[in-house]
């Protein structure tokens, strides 16, 4: 590895040994060793001839990257001339998607940041657990949302420093103030290649948030891979999309592709496909990055009047696409949905659907650089046709912080990704099904144990058990099977009051839609629960 510029080394010493790691195939992405990913996307890009290029469209606010440019050089200063932020340290971001918190992405990273981007419905509690497992310093809140990141303060040993922005368009808060007096230029820190610029979360199926790190080269390399080669961007394209910019998905999607090429990201704080349309028709988007769900309620919207014809590009991921939803998409539109599956572990998507080469029910071939395959229990490659775990490498891989249960993720330099696939004669890979519990509803990971934790905290629950069932709209629910305590009864009442109780526990996109009460639950004789008989029930 080059020598880091982080003078807090945390995030380098707690990478998983190197001999752990998965097989890092670099071929075709040269860097140079000092590499700033957020310089790249802004200084960079006016050195090019964009600056006046729109960078970025939301909240009433329209930023060229001149503009975007200038502001995040502000930020960077007030973060480390006033707030004392050192190269290293993590800073934990906590916003809906918005240009504010794009640019205050670019301005920590700017400034040798390790950041840790969050959704804006985690409470307190969840915040808690990625404040501690990352020993987050700095904390960046939209004002709107200061609530739970004050209490989540109020008791951190490890978080010293709580700043808000403004997520609008008025500038009024305290670092947008701070930022004000600062100069636009700003000596981006020169990070190396293999810094680590980003910590992604991802929950698992136990509900234990896991940490990924991904270093300032993986940020260009999923835009000079994916973005370049099956996307094809080009400066006039205009980028909409819905998944929170907290998810890697997101992040690549619309903030990294659109500035790595010139081209425009419209940020919505509520996508909803009635929000989406309207941005698609105001500004004529081509390319959209959201799920199936979403792209069903499109459909339906088109039949209505609504004039999608400016999309190039519909990008689904998050969750199976029926084959139906693909057909129709095409049918309406002439154009293809461009299917594919990617994983927090590494970092974006990996196989992938092209415009030239796509079918229905088929996540496609893998993306340049990847190589996949699909392999049995002992690890051997089977037979095409058969059903077994996707193995996967390339330029990015699975390193999570600490070595946390790298050797179940990453065997003999392949990345295993926890779903399972076929391969068919042509070498087209098809989604099976998740290896683990995780539920997968509307694009979101959810957590079994997690919810019925929360459940658990009431005082009505005695026992619960957490499953995903299969749901038209949303890919897959929560359903939560209770035994109540005594003295309560299954009413629509208790029913409601649950729901209640779990959305202001957790993020309320957790709470168990469907709700089944029952006088016990399966067990083996050891007392686990059998929740495959839940399944089937």
């Amino acid at each position: 590895m080059h020598a880091s510029a982080h003078t807090d080394t945390f995030a380098r010493d707690n990478l998983p040994p190197v001999c752990e790691w998965p097989d890092i195939l670099l071929d075709g992405f040269d860097y140079p060793e000092r590499l700033n990913a957020a310089y790249e996307l802004t200084d960079a890009m006016v050195e090019k001839g964009f600056g006046d290029h729109t960078a970025l469209i939301g909240n009433g606010r329209t930023r060229t990257y001149k503009e975007l440019t200038d502001w995040t050089n502000r930020l960077a200063h007030a973060l480390v001339d006033d707030l004392g932020l050192k190269p290293g340290n993590r800073v934990l971001i906590r916003s809906a998607n918005n240009p504010a918190m794009v640019a205050c992405w670019l301005a920590a990273t700017k400034a040798g940041a390790v950041v840790v981007n969050t959704m804006p419905m985690l409470r307190a509690a969840e915040l808690t657990k990625y404040v501690d497992k990352a020993q987050i310093t700095h904390a960046i809140c939209d004002t709107r949302l200061m609530s739970e990141m004050t209490a989540c303060a109020k008791d951190s040993a490890v978080l010293q420093t709580v700043v808000g922005f403004d997520g609008t368009a008025n500038h009024d808060a305290e670092l947008d103030r701070l930022a004000l007096t600062k100069p636009v230029k700003f000596n981006a820190v020169q990070t190396a290649a293999d810094d680590v610029a980003l910590v992604g979360f991802t929950s698992g199926s136990t509900g234990n948030p896991k940490a990924t790190l991904h270093f300032h080269r993986d940020l260009m390399i999923i835009a000079d891979g994916y973005a370049r080669e099956v996307l094809n961007v080009v400066p006039d394209d205009v980028f909409i999309g819905s998944p929170p910019l907290a998810f890697t998905f997101g992040l690549g999607g619309l903030a990294i592709f659109p500035l790595r090429f010139g081209a425009t990201a419209t940020l919505l704080e509520t996508a909803t496909p009635p929000n989406m349309i309207e941005i698609i028709e105001t500004y004529k988007a081509t390319v959209c990055f959201t799920a199936p769900t979403a792209y069903r309620a499109m459909l339906q919207a088109m039949d209505e009047g609504a004039d999608l014809s400016s999309l190039r590009a519909a990008v689904s991921a998050g969750e199976t696409l029926p084959g139906p939803v693909y057909d129709e998409w095409q049918e309406k539109t002439g154009k293809p949905m461009l299917d594919g599956i990617g994983a927090t572990e590494m970092l974006h998507i990996f196989i992938s659907n092209r415009f030239e080469d796509h079918k229905p029910s088929c996540t496609g071939k893998p993306v340049a650089g990847y190589e996949a395959k699909v392999i049995g229990e002992d690890g051997a490659e089977l037979p095409r046709g058969e059903v077994g775990r996707l193995a996967l490498r390339g330029p990015t891989g699975c390193r999570y912080m600490f070595g946390e249960r790298q050797s179940e993720y990453v065997q003999d330099g392949w990345n295993i990704s926890g779903d399972a696939f076929s391969q068919d004669e042509e070498g087209y890979f098809h989604f099976a099904a998740r290896n683990d519990d995780m539920i997968v509803s509307s694009g979101y990971n959810i957590a079994g144990p997690e919810v019925e934790a929360a459940l658990l905290s009431h005082e009505a629950v005695a026992e619960c058990a957490v499953i995903g069932v299969a749901d038209e709209e949303r890919g897959s629910i929560v359903q939560a099977h209770v035994v109540l305590t005594d003295g309560h009864e299954g009413s629509t009442e208790m029913v409601n009051s649950l729901q209640d109780h779990v959305k202001a526990t957790i993020a309320p996109f957790k709470y168990p839609r469907s709700m089944k009460f029952t006088a016990a639950l399966p067990k083996t004789e050891s007392g686990k629960i059998q929740r495959f008989r839940l399944r089937g029930s």
